[in-house]
């Protein structure tokens, strides 16, 4: 939308750092054509208020960015605010959701569209990266959708807001976080699977931190999951033996697990992992469990 990414916006002196810095607009140009030359659909997540949302539903008191918006006037229904960037506007075929009122594009007709398109898997991007992207993200994660965050094709108000979204939750909350040159590459690469891995290539956490490269992937026998060695070096002080059903995506020679760098260390993979220690972390039966949390049952609230 235009306050957001055009010289002029009403957001634009908050957001034109972190837009020129990733060359947001040409890097969502770049991802929304790739991914429609391959038949992914797009979805377009605008915003737009009218007099109703502040006099009636009285928004401007929900929440900090709510009054943020309302003060500097930003996204008013049928102005040049709210109407698409010029290089980024829809096309009549393309699927453009209802406005959303808050930070979260999943409370509007997305979740219908999703069902429908039969789609499992949402590629983020666009602004604000703490606000809508990563709202919408943990709603898309908590939903079971695998969700990737493109790092160079968001923006923020700030430097630090991006980095913490961008370096520290979007890691935790999603499956991968990417620039859209590996983006297109996942798009064209293999699957995650077992079978995609291989000797050499390099594996990065999920906050696209580079771990290190495969020395050697160990299939699954009576005793052991399936997994791959990345061996101790500067960054690790011993061999790292990473679950297989850690990976999610493969993109050229790139690996990707769902763990972030950072984290990797506090993980229990120094020793190849066993059929038994995966028993362990899934816990017990649910049919075996007579007290949830122990020290007492659930409340359970009378019904009338």
């Amino acid at each position: 939308m235009n306050d957001f990414l055009s010289e002029g916006g009403a957001a634009w002196e908050m957001t034109k750092t972190t837009v020129k810095m990733n060359n947001v607009v040409e890097n969502l140009r770049r991802a929304i054509d790739e991914a429609k030359l391959r038949g992914i659909p797009v979805l377009f997540g605008p915003m737009a208020y009218t007099e109703e949302d502040y006099a009636d539903k009285e928004l401007q008191r929900r929440s900090g960015i709510n009054r943020l918006m309302f003060e500097h006037k930003m996204f008013l229904a049928g102005s040049w605010g709210a109407d698409f960037h010029p290089d980024l506007r829809p096309l009549e075929d393309d699927i453009v959701l209802l406005p959303h009122k808050g930070t979260d594009v999943f409370e509007t007709d997305l979740p219908d569209h999703l069902q429908r398109l039969g789609i499992t898997h949402l590629v983020i991007a666009g602004m604000t990266a703490n606000l809508c992207c990563e709202s919408t993200g943990r709603h898309a994660t908590e939903h079971g959708y695998d969700v990737t965050f493109l790092s160079d094709a968001i923006g923020s108000e700030s430097v630090p807001s991006y980095e913490a979204s961008i370096h520290l939750n979007y890691p935790l909350i999603a499956n991968g976080v990417m620039k859209v040159d590996d983006f297109v590459a996942a798009l064209d690469g293999t699957s995650a699977g077992r079978h995609s891995v291989q000797k050499g290539d390099t594996v990065h956490g999920s906050d696209d931190g580079e771990i290190g490269e495969v020395e050697k992937v160990v299939e699954a026998t009576a005793e052991h999951e399936a997994y791959m060695v990345v061996p101790r070096g500067m960054i690790f002080e011993t061999d790292t033996y990473i679950p297989l059903d850690a990976v999610v995506r493969r993109a050229g020679t790139d690996v990707f697990i769902n763990i972030p760098k950072l984290v990797v260390p506090m993980m229990p993979w120094s020793e190849p992992p066993t059929r038994k220690e995966r028993q362990e972390k899934q816990g017990p039966n649910a049919s075996t469990v007579d007290k949830l949390y122990g020290s007492r049952s659930l409340s359970i609230q009378k019904r009338t």
